[in-house]
């Protein structure tokens, strides 16, 4: 029996190589005039940049750089930013960069659109109207952002990760560019390339899924197990680039309308706590987590993990399953992921803190098995005593 449910993309795609050249003209047909561009100072010192703003100079769009973003955006970042260019007559934002930059550019437009401060944003559906007009522009094949509806932001003072989550946040325009990303660097391929493929598994295995995103979801998790082992090895490799961005986009939407799961209840506390870039903490928890939501739906894992390339001959539904934990555990370690023992910070005395917090995250809600506080922290000690994952 299919249920009901609801699909909405209020984003516009635009896919190809070279594709970052319209972004001036696209910049006008949504009327603007003044673009504040939102990136990080890596980035900045790129000609990726450069080719930005040529495209807006070449259409008269005049523009202001904003380039301080970090790994897991900040709510003191985004009000500076915001107390920077309030009064500068900005109509168009431009989130340029990763997952961070495009957030943050989401977390700027509610500053710029609404009164009061981010914090009485947090939950679902609280915008009053739409952000100013955005246009992404992704620069790693990872979160998916440039398509999703939600805004992801460290609260300084709890420490925790905050999502505001609401269709008047989506980018208007998402430009996709697989050459953008040919500069990406090997241990950032590798973690965005794990977050988009929790984001296929996670989406697929969810309690909300539904046909469409199902579909969407099984179409990544093929081809970002295909094309990302080749991605970190040959960063030049623009099939492979084109496949992981295309895989990286259609995850992003899947998980839009399916959510996520403990996997991410794990991982953005772990951000929160100790800055953690999120595509690292994703693939550690990956395995783990899968391997503990199996019993939930064995069908579901099963198709997951022949996706992911296990042979079915001769086995059961829950050995195919396993299989699958097992090719999760090879692919983090074949292309670099650290022990979670080895990551700056981690302390088991936080575990219980972490638990806590995971355990009141909203992607519990959605996971595909029921978890208790006291399920997390074994799934964080279990993670942790694990001496020989994805050692390579």
């Amino acid at each position: 029996m299919i249920g009901e449910f609801n699909f909405n993309l209020p984003t516009s795609i635009e896919f190809g190589n070279g594709t970052v050249n319209n972004v001036g003209k696209r910049a006008k047909e949504l009327g603007g005039t003044k673009a504040l561009i939102i990136t990080d100072k890596g980035l900045a010192q790129t000609g990726i940049l450069k080719r930005v703003t040529d495209a807006l100079d070449e259409e008269g769009v005049s523009y202001l750089v904003y380039d301080e973003i970090t790994p897991n955006p900040k709510d003191v970042d985004c009000v500076k930013a915001y107390e920077l260019f309030k009064d500068e007559n900005i109509d168009l934002l431009l989130g340029l960069g990763g997952g961070s930059s495009m957030d943050t550019a989401k977390a700027i437009g509610v500053l710029f659109t609404h009164e009061g401060e981010l914090k009485d944003r947090y939950g679902f559906n609280l915008l009053e109207r739409d952000i100013t007009p955005l246009i992404c522009i992704p620069t790693t094949s990872g979160t998916g952002s440039e398509v999703t509806t939600g805004s992801v932001i460290t609260d300084t003072v709890t420490k925790q990760k905050e999502a505001i989550l609401d269709l008047k946040l989506a980018p208007k325009l998402a430009i996709v560019d697989p050459e953008l990303t040919l500069t990406l660097p090997k241990s950032i391929t590798a973690a965005t390339g794990m977050d988009a493929l929790t984001h296929a598994i996670e989406a697929y295995t969810s309690n909300i899924a539904e046909p469409i995103s199902d579909a969407l979801s099984l179409y990544a998790i093929e081809i970002i197990a295909k094309y990302l082992p080749i991605a970190v090895e040959n960063g030049n490799d623009l099939e492979a680039r084109q496949n992981m961005l295309v895989g990286s986009l259609i995850a992003g939407m899947a998980f839009t309308h399916a959510d996520l799961g403990a996997v991410h209840a794990m991982a953005e506390p772990l951000g929160g706590l100790y800055d953690t870039p999120h595509g690292v903490a994703n693939s550690i928890f990956l395995p783990h987590v899968f391997e503990y939501n199996v019993p939930s739906n064995p069908e579901k894992h099963a198709t997951v993990a022949l996706k992911l390339g296990v042979k079915a001959e001769g086995k059961t539904v829950e050995e195919i399953a396993q299989e699958g934990v097992v090719l999760l555990h090879e692919l983090a370690s074949k292309i670099g992921i650290p022990k979670f023992r080895d990551l700056d910070k981690v302390n088991p005395e936080d575990f219980e803190f972490l638990a806590e917090s995971a355990f009141k995250h909203l992607c519990t809600l959605t996971n595909s098995r029921k978890l208790s506080k006291d399920d997390y922290l074994k799934l964080f000690q279990i993670t942790y005593d694990m001496k020989m994952q994805h050692s390579s």
